[in-house]
């Protein structure tokens, strides 16, 4: 009995190794994974090498493994042979010898379940391969502009800030936010309140009537399903995390909402899937600091709208275009000058294969403010995640993408900016039908 729940343990291990494709991909495409690595700048190119190395490590603890515990099943079939056959002296020398055979299988199975460690933790700090488009660069300024919605320029003289704006009119009170929590957690009131639940609404019901099924996740996320999307290992400590339970508050509804599918395993009739969740946010945004983070422009909490979706590899480039014109017509709706950005490999995310960026103009701050970023991650978070599909009677990754629709502070911002006039900030038409006013004065 003991021999067979070796066996068994040995193989649920084997089964249950979230990297094992992600490492079989590292082997094959080395030389593309390390091209794309640099396009990111990504420094720790030996862990390639490493992962490959640990692999081959677990690889050969397991055949070692698999041939004791084979063995054991061997001579335990001789012994009972054996036994029936009179010969007592020689099963007792065979049981001997499987006594000693299953302490070498238990140290093997623990050098293993080592190696198995050791393998994941190299993995984890591998970031996803750029997609072919994604060109080389280290930051923000090596950016693609991909489109701008209009020429932009400030509003000149005399134009006030969003900050000022939100005091002005008793919008937003940052001051009294520092003194219940600190600073970056503002306090609506009146109008500036309807307005944030005016365009949380607004933003859901468009992405419901393009085909997203509206989920409500939870706040607070456990451990594995941060390392599922990508958020751990936490390398910027950026995510509060609740000491007493093993929790994380979400930096983004993508986290829970895409951990629905965590060790799910979905019939091909079942894609497409599309969800959208508004909810709370919350990032430490540790290290911000100075004028580029006044106001709404960088906050600890905040209101985002999210979008989620679960594809075939096949379609899912075609999909993230779609996305991108989803935002678009959002963007439209809120009459704001607006443009595309495709992020350089230095610039996406960690999880991320491409990434488009979207900025709207900040008419009295006279800068470009990113409100919303459309993500495909191929089968990097998939992978983690063991989220398959089964087609043709096999199983295989799907591809996971999000993107914001949208953020709502930099969407604020840009909105009380732009629209300022001498009687007030005059709201859209498709806003003010929502907030149930025009104008705020």
């Amino acid at each position: 009995m003991e021999d067979q729940q070796l066996a068994t343990d040995n193989q649920q291990l084997s089964t249950n190794n979230q990297t094992m494709l992600q490492v079989n991909f590292l082997r094959e495409n080395k030389e593309r994974v390390l091209e794309g690595l640099k396009k990111r700048s990504f420094k720790e190119l030996d862990l390639v090498d490493a992962a490959i190395n640990a692999d081959d490590e677990r690889k050969k603890l397991q055949f070692e493994l698999d041939s004791q515990l084979s063995e054991i099943n061997k001579i335990s079939k001789e012994i009972g042979i054996l036994m029936k056959d009179g010969k007592k002296e020689e099963a007792e020398a065979a049981k001997s010898k499987t006594s000693q055979y299953k302490e070498s299988s238990k140290e093997l199975q623990s050098q293993l379940n080592d190696a198995e460690k050791v393998l994941t933790n190299i993995l984890y700090q591998i970031p996803n391969v750029p997609y072919e488009k994604v060109v080389a660069g280290v930051s923000a300024d090596d950016n693609e502009i991909i489109y701008e919605s209009t020429t932009v320029e400030g509003l000149g003289e005399g134009a006030i800030p969003h900050w000022e704006l939100a005091k002005k009119y008793n919008l937003i009170d940052f001051e009294l936010g520092v003194k219940i929590a600190g600073a970056g957690f503002p306090v609506y009131f009146g109008k500036g309140a309807r307005l944030q639940r005016a365009l949380v609404q607004y933003f859901l019901d468009k992405n419901v009537d393009a085909g997203y099924l509206e989920v409500n996740p939870p706040h607070v996320v456990n451990e594995a399903s941060g390392y599922g999307t990508g958020q751990l290992p936490d390398k910027e400590g950026q995510m509060y995390y609740i000491n007493a339970d093993d929790l994380y508050l979400i930096p983004t509804a993508e986290v829970p909402v895409t951990n629905l599918y965590r060790d799910v395993l979905l019939d091909e009739k079942d894609l497409p899937i599309k969800n959208t969740a508004f909810s709370q946010c919350y990032r430490r945004e540790a290290g911000s600091y100075g004028a580029h983070v006044r106001g709404l422009n960088r906050l600890h909490q905040f209101e985002k709208v999210e979008i989620v979706r679960l594809e075939k590899p096949e379609n899912s480039y075609a999909v993230l275009e779609e996305m991108v014109e989803h935002i678009k017509s959002i963007l439209e709706d809120l009459e704001l000058p607006y443009r595309i950005l495709r992020l350089c490999g230095g610039d996406t995310g960690f999880a991320a294969a491409m990434t488009y960026d979207f900025e709207v103009w900040s008419a009295a701050q006279e800068k470009w403010l990113e409100v919303s970023s459309v993500s495909n991650f191929e089968t990097f978070q998939a992978n983690r995640l063991k989220c398959r599909y089964k087609s043709d009677g096999k199983s295989q990754l799907v591809h996971t993408l999000n993107g914001s629709a949208m953020a709502l502070p930099r969407i604020m911002a840009a909105l009380l900016e732009n629209n300022q006039t001498e009687e007030g900030i005059r709201l859209p038409k498709k806003i003010a039908d929502y907030a149930k006013f025009e104008l705020i004065n």
